[in-house]
């Protein structure tokens, strides 16, 4: 063998080589090819039959091309049990996100990365809290609670493969028990309510820290942007003069703005939520709805438009459907819109005779209480006198790590939730941790056929409280707020206080008699925006959870005032309109401020030809308009950094934007410059604003760039992904939607950012449900190889119109009764 030919060993070992290899190959596509069908094993069955336990008839679900069910039985119970198997077919591992973020078990699926939120969550015990409130809820509720649950956990069986995320967590999906559809209802108190009580620690810090007359101006009620329903503009504090507050003569700090640290990167992954914008310093948090008169549309029936807007996440959080059984006279029924998965009832949408949306309110929802413990930190004070903490030790599971134990301290107000910045003890009471936080009220619009009957329905639910906007088919509207009002004394729960004396408290709940509401307003329309909407006693009984900046609402008033008729396109308009109306006095400020500058600098005369053809609107190619918008930002931040210096020293976790009302003492200043609250580090006030022009085009150039390349689009661009896409970027490409730059922003009807925007948009008119559009930014199923995984998504955001009712059917299965 030492002296064979080397060619003839090469050419052996060349075949040698290509036989290894070909075996490699197909080792490997048969691999790919076994992943691959294991995958395809846990797509739902869309066609055929499938025995569905428990069922008293033979359900029907017809999809259409996009794989919208119609679920179709013989009574209401047996929908809700077809509705199980079909969410839990589509979207089990999102629902069991939901339950799981709500209750603080997320570890026990995720591992260690998820326990700080489990700290967080598991503090509110709402899994015990679901347990009470389904043993309290009426008998019919337990039956169609439990049913769904029934066919929640038959339709996770009856998958060929466990849903993908369990391969790669490799665990199994834990069934579904009946409190768990309360629980996704507390996710989603933790979603919409979930930061009152830091912007409460917020504001107490800013009024303990400042000077009084400051401190309100810094923290007005209102602007004059504020539109509300119910009369007008609040008016602003004035800046206070030198004697109360002179900044010239303060000691010199950081004159930028700083905000609290930022939120863990894996937690956001874990549970994104409204507080997640594409800019730390802006909130895009919000929500629309509005309805005009049937004097208003051409048909004489009243119309309605919603887009709920929350974080984007991949599915998408709501899920279209529509149900039809029969009401009691045995005529079908049918009712369309949008669902959470995790429970049986129509969130949104309409039922023939009436439609329905929702904002969040925004009202005051939660209070710090400031506890005065004993000496011996055992006991804290009542006005019974000192009671003892009640302990509690609550178990945490750990996947891959070793269990925990977590120890709350809970008062009769509720659970120790922190320390403020003097290190007393703070107990949350919220809305949330009461009994009547979460029931099944919401369920019972399916049957309403008059405002009336509707309006009644929402002032006894048990659902985070919110906008509610009616519409019926006679023409008529109404807003009210749902979910339960505490009635509050001795304080209005703007400021952390001292409950332990007794003059300051809760003191049981608004009746629904007493429920704030407007019904067929002489104008014909309504309007919310997470705006203040009401004034006078009705404002009290609401509170102010930090209601949002009016100019999303006056121009969506301003809108609704221009027009005499309406149809459902000229609501999606309104819903896509990204016209820049609140920016645009800060165009004109950017504008001045350059004019003079820009003679002798080429760089500034550049950005101001860019900042006079922005064109008004948050559009993808104007780059004027990402100028205008960075300018204020740098100018806020600026402005407000010296002046709230002591506010962040005394407690890191300070963040006073927010406080989302800081426009109005932002623009007073800056119109009015006073020159004893301008930095120190400034001559004048025009030296300011030159600087922060100056900073944004230096930020925006530092990469090598002309300035005309950094438009709005370049920005804001869309960063919608599923839990695996954000914590496995190597996935993301397969499971998370495609990057888009997209039109809109904040402080305008179409709000869009990276992670946030519509997550529906809705125009109906209830009984010409055909004629009605929704949007939503995804399509049916979690699962990336359904057909179905991405539908919808490109009309969402290209904003055409798309059809609220299913379209034909292209699949078709028959859930029938177990044989006995």
């Amino acid at each position: 063998m030492l002296f064979a030919d080397p060619f003839r060993f090469s050419l052996r070992r060349r075949r040698w080589l290509v036989a290894i290899g070909g075996g490699l190959v197909l080792l490997l596509a048969g691999c790919a090819g076994g992943l691959y069908a294991a995958l395809r094993g846990s797509l739902p069955q869309l066609d055929g039959t499938a025995t569905l336990a428990g069922l008293g008839a033979a359900v029907e679900v017809e999809r259409d091309a996009s794989g919208v069910p119609t679920i179709r039985g013989r009574s209401r119970l047996d929908v809700a049990r077809a509705t199980g198997f079909i969410h839990a077919q589509d979207r089990f591992f999102q629902m069991d996100l939901l339950r799981r973020a709500a209750a603080g078990e997320l570890a026990a699926l995720l591992g260690p990365s998820a326990l700080d939120l489990d700290h967080a969550h598991r503090t509110h015990r709402f899994r015990n809290r679901a347990g009470q409130a389904l043993a309290a809820a009426p008998p019919e509720d337990r039956a169609l609670i439990a049913a769904y649950a029934a066919g929640v956990n038959a339709g996770v069986e009856a998958l060929v493969a466990s849903p993908f995320e369990y391969w790669l967590l490799r665990t199994a999906p834990e069934p579904w028990q009946a409190e768990d559809t309360f629980l996704a209802v507390y996710a989603m108190y933790l979603d919409l309510q979930g930061r009152q009580w830091s912007r409460e620690s917020t504001r107490g810090i800013l009024h303990e820290r400042l000077p009084p007359p400051l401190a309100a101006f810094l923290d007005p009620p209102g602007t004059e942007w504020d539109a509300p329903l119910q009369g007008g503009p609040l008016p602003a504090p004035p800046p206070p003069g030198p004697e109360v507050f002179d900044l010239r003569k303060q000691q010199p700090v950081a004159t930028i703005l700083a905000t609290p640290d930022a939120v863990p990167a894996p937690l956001l992954a874990l549970w994104p939520t409204t507080a997640e914008p594409s800019d730390p310093s802006e909130t895009t948090a919000g929500s629309n709805n509005w309805a005009v008169a049937g004097r208003l549309t051409a048909h004489g029936g009243a119309m309605l438009a919603n887009d709920m807007h929350l974080a984007l996440r991949v599915p998408t959080i709501w899920y279209r459907a529509a149900l039809a059984f029969p009401d009691e006279q045995g005529a079908m029924r049918q009712v369309q819109g949008v669902m959470l998965p995790g429970a049986p009832a129509i969130v949104a949408g309409s039922n023939g005779h009436i439609a329905w949306g929702y904002t969040n309110s925004q009202g005051d929802w939660a209070d710090l209480a400031i506890l005065q413990p004993t000496a011996d930190g055992a006991a804290y004070q009542t006005p019974d006198g000192p009671k003892p903490f009640e302990r509690i030790r609550e178990p945490l599971a750990v996947k891959g790590g070793s269990a925990e134990a977590l120890e709350i301290l809970e008062t009769v107000w509720g659970p120790v939730i922190d320390r403020d910045d003097q290190g007393r003890p703070r107990a949350l009471r919220w809305v949330a941790h009461d009994l009547r936080a979460v029931n099944l009220g919401l369920l019972d619009l399916e049957w309403a056929e008059t405002l009336d009957a509707a309006l009644d329905i929402v002032h006894r639910a048990g659902a985070p409280a919110q906008n509610v906007l009616l519409a019926g088919a006679d023409g008529r509207i109404a807003w009210t707020i749902s979910g339960p009002i505490p009635r509050r004394f001795g304080h209005d729960g703007r400021l952390p206080s001292v409950w332990a004396d007794g003059r300051r408290g809760w003191s049981g709940w608004l009746e629904p008699a007493d429920y704030p509401r407007i019904v067929d307003p002489p104008s014909g329309r309504l309007w919310t925006a997470n705006n203040r909407v009401v004034d006078g006693d009705w404002l009290v009984s609401l509170g102010d959870g930090d209601y949002d900046l009016g100019a999303r609402a006056r121009q969506i008033r301003d809108r609704l005032l221009e027009r005499e008729r309406f149809d459902e396109r000229d609501f999606l308009a309104l819903q896509l309109d990204d016209r820049a109306l609140f920016l645009e006095r800060w165009r004109q400020l950017l504008l001045e401020t350059l004019a003079p500058a820009a003679r002798a600098d080429p760089r500034r005369d550049e950005m101001r030809r860019l900042v006079e053809h922005w064109g008004g609107r948050a559009a993808v190619d104007s780059a004027g308009y990402r100028l205008v918008r960075e300018f204020r930002g740098d100018v806020r931040d600026r402005v407000f950094g010296p002046l709230l210096a002591a506010c962040r020293q005394a407690d890191p976790r300070f963040d006073y934007l927010s406080l989302r009302q800081y426009e109005g003492p932002l623009w007073q200043l800056v119109s009015q410059r006073p020159r004893h609250l301008l930095d120190p580090a400034y001559p004048d006030w025009p030296a300011l604003l030159l600087a922060a022009a100056d900073a944004v085009r230096e930020r925006l150039t530092a990469d090598g760039r002309p300035l005309a390349a950094h438009t709005w689009g370049d920005y804001n661009r869309t960063r919608i992904q599923h839990l695996f896409g954000r914590a496995l970027p190597w996935l993301s490409a397969w499971l998370d939607r495609p990057v888009l730059s997209l039109p809109g922003d904040a402080y305008m009807p179409r709000i869009q950012a990276s992670g946030s925007g519509a997550s529906e948009r809705l125009a109906v008119s209830p009984g010409r449900e055909t004629s009605g559009i929704l949007h939503l930014p995804g399509g049916q199923s979690g699962h990336p190889l359904s057909p179905f995984y991405q539908a919808g998504f490109e009309a969402w955001a290209n904003g055409e119109p798309s059809p609220l009712t299913p379209g034909p059917t292209r699949h078709r299965l028959e859930l029938r009764p177990a044989v006995r």
